[in-house]
C-alpha cells in the first residue's frame, strides 16, 4: 500500500496517466508541461524517479511559451 517513506503508492495513477497521455510518433512520451493553479506552467521530467515515484520539476514559468523553450533548449543539452 505504501511506496517509499510514508507516501501511498502511486504506480495505478502513473499507468492510467500514461494511457491519458499515448507515445508519438517518434516513440517518447508528451511533453509535460502542466498548468498551475497560480496560472502558471512548470515544466516535468519525462521520467519518473524510482525512488519517488514522481517527475523531477525542471522549471516553472509564466508563460506556455517560455516552458515550451525552455524544454527544447533541455532537449538540445540532452544531445549535444
Amino acid at each position: 500500500m505504501f511506496g517509499v517513506g510514508n507516501r501511498p503508492d502511486r504506480s495505478c495513477a502513473i499507468s492510467v496517466k500514461r494511457a491519458q497521455y499515448p507515445p508519438s510518433a517518434a516513440g517518447e512520451e508528451a511533453a509535460m508541461i502542466r498548468k498551475l493553479k497560480s496560472g502558471g506552467y512548470r515544466l516535468y521530467s519525462r521520467k519518473i524517479n524510482p525512488k519517488t515515484s514522481r517527475r523531477r520539476n525542471l522549471g516553472t514559468f509564466k508563460t506556455r511559451a517560455a516552458a515550451e523553450k525552455h524544454e527544447r533548449a533541455v532537449q538540445y543539452f540532452k544531445r549535444h
